[in-house]
């Protein structure tokens, strides 16, 4: 069981509607775990890139996807990471899940407002991949390593906060996802969203990439015992093996259709089958959704070419 206190941020009802988002206060998930959400809403990132804060003020803080490079947003996130004394910038790293534009360029600025303040934070995630898009280029600190952990403690070597790296591909080639082993928390990024499933973007974006580090995930959550997944965008997901579980489903389930639809009409186009495939969604959402049936025929392709199970 986890030895902090229980989730304060609901994570049984429904996602609010956007205007119960608000992006100047942080939210209190846990006693060591803030939420600040950065002031982006749209359609691909829903209320806003969330930003959090792992630590107190007696260990120092780690945050985690600093978000855009929006001033003030990247002013709350080192004002909110407070000190014993309640002044700001006590933080110890800056963590990355991946580079896309709505995760990582907060984190060089929020580092030089550490740096006027006369501390050296250190940036941490994995840099970009080749395949990535250009306004997607970010190069960390220090390479985290899939299993590393990352830990702050009091001086006394009590009440320490350790967050596991696990490197998830498949959203983006340098995604990472990390684990609060003390609260059995997952911190999921991109990878796992509440309201909606995330878009694979090939060539950076791979469905069988996705898949497997689900099934990782999966299996991370499962030994450690975690029960919430904290996303990207909106609020906490309880019941981590069951969310990760449906979530998987519902792809396989796509996947399948998508197949179906390529098997009935063999000779057509990806933008022939797209309509027919994602017929339950709505059509504003289909040059997004694109990208992922590529992903999905490309999946498609590779097993039907003797590639194996997903």
């Amino acid at each position: 069981m986890p030895r902090h206190s229980q989730i304060l941020d609901s994570a049984a009802g429904p996602l609010p509607a956007p205007a119960d988002w608000q992006s100047h206060e942080p939210v209190a998930l846990l006693r060591n775990v803030l939420r600040l959400t950065a002031p982006n809403p749209g359609f691909m990132t829903g209320p806003g890139t969330n930003s959090y804060l792992v630590g107190d003020a007696h260990t120092g803080f780690i945050a985690i996807d600093p978000g855009p490079a929006d001033t003030d947003h990247v002013a709350r996130l080192w004002a909110a990471a407070r000190y014993p004394d309640g002044s700001g910038g006590n933080l110890a790293l800056i963590v990355c899940t991946h580079s896309h534009a709505d995760h990582s360029p907060g984190a060089a600025p929020l580092q030089a407002l550490c740096a006027l303040a006369g501390t050296s934070v250190p940036i941490l995630g994995l840099a970009s991949a080749p395949t990535a898009r250009a306004n997607s280029h970010f190069v960390p600190d220090a390479s985290l390593a899939h299993g590393q952990r990352l830990v702050l403690s009091r001086a006394s070597g009590q009440d320490s906060h350790t967050l596991q790296a696990i490197h998830t591909p498949g959203h983006a080639a340098n995604h990472v996802c990390l684990l609060l082993e003390e609260d059995g928390m997952l911190f999921s990024g991109d990878h796992i969203l509440n309201g909606s499933t995330t878009v694979i973007d090939p060539p950076d974006g791979h469905m069988g990439d996705y898949l497997d580090s689900l099934d990782l995930l999966h299996q991370t959550c499962s030994a450690h015992g975690a029960h919430f997944i904290l996303p990207a965008h909106g609020h906490p997901l309880p019941d981590a093996l069951g969310a990760i579980a449906h979530l998987k489903a519902h792809r396989l389930g796509r996947e399948a259709k998508i197949a179906t639809v390529m098997h009935a009409n063999p000779d057509g186009t990806p933008d022939q089958w797209l309509p027919l495939a994602y017929d339950d969604v709505n059509p504003r959402l289909w040059p997004v959704a694109k990208r992922s049936l590529m992903a999905h025929v490309e999946h498609i392709q590779w097993l039907q070419s003797g590639g194996g199970a997903p």
